[in-house]
């Protein structure tokens, strides 16, 4: 029997063993269904202002599904098992979150608010800045489902305006199109580059998934990163954005992968986390669980 073969059937049957201590506990438990953050079952807000109630795919999935939840497997069997599926690597296709994960702002946001904003007469202290757009922006955004319909700007006047009290159309634009150039951002891992080719050498295939608005792209060419990726997955393209599975679907879907091939790294646990794992694929917390692309490749098999 083939050594790939007996891990396969060697790991299903310890499946079978956690699923079936899993689904016991979960019986005979009086704390609810399983969440798909490990938790019990709880109302969460959906991606566009409303409710949903979210269960683990994982528990209602058929035990011969390939898509195992590494969550009732120890780790190293759940990655030698992926290998043994993928030929060698435990995934072939690593999605990678935009803002706070692959970019980050050069400066705080605030203090370009108010840098900028001075010459049209913002007068709100930085600390002030930050509270106003943490409200506005965690506020429903009542003229579409979406907050990033093309490039973004009725969002982002309401944002400036109610972050800063100011309403000037060319402090807007000025601030608008600072964030479009590579001055207002970095790569967050210096690493990343060299991480990516050797993903790439390895066969992986690469994308972004970010909500966003159009300027991503352009945004990325200004880095000098957009060759990086096979796709780049933007919710204002997609007209879905994260946690909706729909645009990791798509991603996957541009990649030409199954989702449970894939594993998505991003800094947000609602947003990349839970929405990956709907989608079906596997999600590692950057930062918590991954703190750069070097160690993202060696979990995935790849050596920089």
């Amino acid at each position: 029997m083939m050594h790939t073969e007996m891990v396969v059937m060697a790991t299903r049957a310890k499946i079978r063993k956690a699923l079936s201590s899993f689904a016991h506990n979960t019986l005979t438990s009086s704390s609810g269904y399983s969440c798909s953050n490990g938790g019990s079952d709880r109302f969460r807000g959906g991606p566009f202002g409303g409710f949903r109630r979210s269960f683990s795919a994982s528990t209602a999935a058929p035990l011969e599904s390939e898509g195992v939840d590494s969550r009732l497997l120890g780790l190293k069997d759940y990655e030698e098992y992926r290998r043994a599926l993928c030929g060698g690597i435990t995934h072939k296709a690593l999605l990678v979150d935009a803002v706070g994960t692959l970019v980050v702002p050069s400066q705080p946001m605030a203090q370009i608010y108010r840098q900028i904003g001075e010459k049209y007469g913002v007068e709100y202290s930085e600390d002030e800045i930050l509270k106003r757009y943490r409200i506005a922006y965690e506020q429903p955004w009542g003229r579409s489902r979406l907050r990033y319909v093309n490039d973004g700007r009725p969002f982002w006047q309401y944002i400036v305006s109610s972050s800063t009290g100011c309403s000037d159309c060319q402090y807007f634009e000025e601030l608008y199109n600072y964030y479009t150039t590579e001055k207002a951002w970095h790569i967050c891992d210096p690493d990343a580059e060299n991480v990516f080719q050797s993903l790439r050498n390895a066969g992986v295939k690469l994308a972004v998934v970010s909500n966003f608005d159009t300027r991503l792209r352009p945004l990325l060419r200004a880095l000098n990163c957009g060759h990086w990726f096979d796709v780049v997955a933007v919710s204002a393209e997609v007209a879905a954005e994260k946690p909706n599975p729909t645009i990791f679907l798509k991603a996957c879907e541009l990649l030409g992968v199954k989702p449970e091939d894939a594993v998505h790294v991003g800094d947000d646990r609602r947003n990349d986390i839970w929405g990956a794992r709907d989608a079906g694929c596997d999600a590692w917390l950057w930062g918590c669980d991954v703190h750069s692309f070097k160690e993202v490749a060696q979990r995935i098999g790849v050596q920089v």
